[in-house]
């Protein structure tokens, strides 16, 4: 029976499904704003990881050349010293030309040495940094980390606590009307139950026969609207009935027979992936 006990118990109930419909979205939602911290953290930790192949890079050449400039150092003043002990002119030459050639070296791999230098310095100064950077980034996010799970807990605290008056306010509704009057409240955007003024639903404002809208009248059990899918009450027009019925517009309950139970789960069933998507967009 569509009382004026039950109809109530439908309104405190929608209020409580919409609360708790939005702290469930909510606790879904909330993590997700974990998500552009943890990237930025992502991002930092490979770019730490391409500096630091790059330093390993630059320090193996610095190494290599600093084992060239000992050679070349070496093999200078080896020929440095073998000048004491030449004899001929060609020995000379030779020698100089040994010698000349090894200082070039030395100032080529100098030069490139102090090259390497200088990047090592300065991919040292990065890593620091971009090291100082994840650091930082990693204690806000565990921090924020906290944060949410401490905000998700009271929420499903609160959650809890809407079930229990759920519970308490179903107890002795039909459970098939419960069922439906939830899919309708999530799909509804939390409205389920409207008025219907003279024979138009104030949910979809469609035109209903006026033999349907007598049923809503009389309250004898619920009733659904067959186009919006809400639960109807009766709520007389400010402007009086005449101004809202019309036999000529409403056609008959005839009208509406072709309407079944899988039609309007259809159309739940189309509200829910319509609202799925724009959830997703």
């Amino acid at each position: 029976m569509a009382s004026n006990n039950n109809l109530d118990k439908l309104r405190d109930l929608q209020d409580i499904l919409s609360q708790k419909i939005k702290l469930e979205n909510d606790i879904q939602e909330i993590p997700k704003l974990l998500v552009a911290q943890e990237e930025m953290l992502t991002r930092l930790k490979k770019t730490f990881i391409e500096k630091n192949l790059d330093f390993e890079k630059v320090k193996s050449a610095e190494v290599e050349l600093r084992n060239m400039l000992e050679t070349a150092e070496s093999t200078r003043e080896k020929a440095e010293k073998n000048m004491d002990n030449i004899s001929t002119q060609r020995e000379y030459e030779a020698l100089d030309k040994e010698i000349r050639d090894a200082s070039e070296k030395e100032q080529q791999y100098r030069k490139e040495l102090q090259q390497r230098e200088r990047q090592l310095l300065e991919l040292n100064e990065q890593l620091e940094q971009n090291n100082a950077l994840i650091e930082q980034q990693e204690a806000d996010l565990a921090k924020r980390r906290c944060e949410i799970e401490t905000e998700v807990q009271e929420k499903q605290v609160q959650a809890e606590i809407l079930i229990t008056k759920e519970k308490e306010i179903t107890s002795d509704l039909d459970t098939e009307v419960v069922f439906k009057f939830e899919r309708i409240i999530r799909n509804k955007m939390g409205l389920g139950i409207v008025a219907i003024k003279g024979n138009v639903c104030m949910g979809c404002h469609m035109i209903l026969p006026v033999q349907f809208a007598n049923m809503v009248r009389h309250g004898q059990e619920f009733v659904f609207c067959p186009y919006c899918s809400r639960i109807l009450f009766y709520e007389e027009s400010n402007d009086g009935e005449e101004e809202f019925f019309n036999s000529e517009d409403s056609g008959s309950l005839s009208d509406l027979d072709e309407i079944d139970e899988d039609d309007l789960d259809d159309e739940e069933e189309e509200e829910e992936e319509k609202v799925n998507i724009d959830y997703e967009e």
